[in-house]
């Protein structure tokens, strides 16, 4: 029987994010602390992250927080990568002896990523899987589970169920720093902070509903939009346009900041609905060239950054706000709030429910 898909769950979902980060913060935590995998120093010395679809996207969305806070080499890759080609299973099984492999899915039925682990395993990986799901395949096949029980979860584009992979994967890197040898005390600084930004998930989303609902009727219909990111910002970027395609079956695409100038700034329409996420960071200035550039050419320019940055205002059509101070590293917990409501509202619009484009 196929799922009931509404646009109402959208936004009630939406709306849970700060309260599910308060409520799964302490329960994760938990689990993080009980999963030996960086006792030893010279054992896990990368770690690959794994999955598909939102997943991938939280993935990459926390990539630098196990290279700034566990101090390790991290590769993000796609399911069906890893298992054919990103771990050189036929070289020396020594090449996996010091690698830790997350598996990233809320189902915990990804077949490819199943494999995965199923190979890791095997070639001397340890493993660990990040889930919704308790008794799941995939937790029988990985050395150690996360499970992050979602209360009353319904059919949905993935909006509560990406917030609690990031919130698994970013504990998992403090963790992994502290056994690794970081400050006991750092790690709790490091925690705390992630708890904190609950209360900027709440002030953010309560910002973003009518922006988000008036931007709507601007991008419901433009042909393509394109969303760009990068470090972070990147898997934020790669998220918001998987919503919009499940939610409204409109073509988007998440790219690099830098790869756009190199590409995809010769797209046409020339108008293009073209979203920065320009969150503060590394990349914040190279945002703002970009955001600058592609509003010169023509595009229609919607920026997420900081409620307080002036450039970006200037310069965007619209200013997604984000409220609240958390370090880059955990940015994406604010920068993807946008993506489930935007998606919902865009989808109203053109009179669409989810995952309805191929059925009959």
């Amino acid at each position: 029987m196929t799922p009931s898909y509404t646009l109402a769950e959208m936004l009630r979902q939406a709306d849970a994010l700060a309260e599910d980060l308060r409520t799964l913060h302490g329960q994760t935590l938990e689990q993080v602390r009980g999963v030996p995998v960086g006792q030893d120093r010279s054992v896990i010395s990368r770690v690959y992250l794994v999955g598909s679809g939102d997943s991938y996207h939280a993935a990459l969305a926390a990539q630098m927080a196990f290279h700034r806070l566990a101090g390790v080499s991290c590769e993000p890759l796609s399911a069906l990568r890893m298992l054919e080609y990103g771990a050189a299973w036929e070289q020396d099984d020594a090449l996996l002896s010091g690698a830790l492999v997350i598996g990233i899915s809320a189902s915990g039925g990804n077949r490819r990523l199943i494999e995965a682990l199923e190979r890791a395993g095997e070639h001397g990986a340890r493993t660990l899987a990040i889930t919704a799901t308790a008794h799941s395949p995939l937790t029988q096949v990985a050395d150690h589970t996360l499970t992050l029980p979602l209360a009353g979860l319904r059919p949905c584009p993935g909006i509560r169920t990406y917030q609690a992979s990031l919130l698994g994967l970013l504990l998992t890197a403090i963790e992994l720093g502290r056994q690794r040898g970081h400050r006991s005390a750092y790690a709790d600084v490091l925690n705390r902070e992630v708890l904190a930004a609950a209360d900027a998930v709440e002030a953010t989303t309560m910002a973003l509903r009518s922006r988000c609902e008036r931007l709507a009727d601007r991008i419901a219909g433009a042909p393509v939009t394109m969303v760009l990111g990068s470090g972070p910002g990147y898997g934020t970027a790669l998220f918001a346009a998987a919503k919009l395609i499940e939610a409204a079956g409109v073509f988007a695409a998440g790219q690099d900041l830098e790869e756009w100038e190199h590409v995809e700034v010769l797209a046409r329409p020339r108008d293009m609905p073209t979203m920065v996420i320009a969150t503060p960071g590394r990349s914040r200035s190279r945002a703002l060239q970009v955001a600058t550039r592609a509003r010169g050419y023509g595009r229609t320019v919607i920026a997420v950054a900081d409620d307080d940055d002036h450039d970006l205002a200037e310069t965007a059509h619209v200013v997604l706000p984000l409220h609240g101070t958390v370090r880059e590293e955990f940015s994406a917990l604010l920068s993807h709030l946008f993506a489930g409501p935007l998606a919902c509202f865009v989808a109203g619009r053109l009179n669409r429910l989810p995952f309805t484009t191929n059925r009959p």
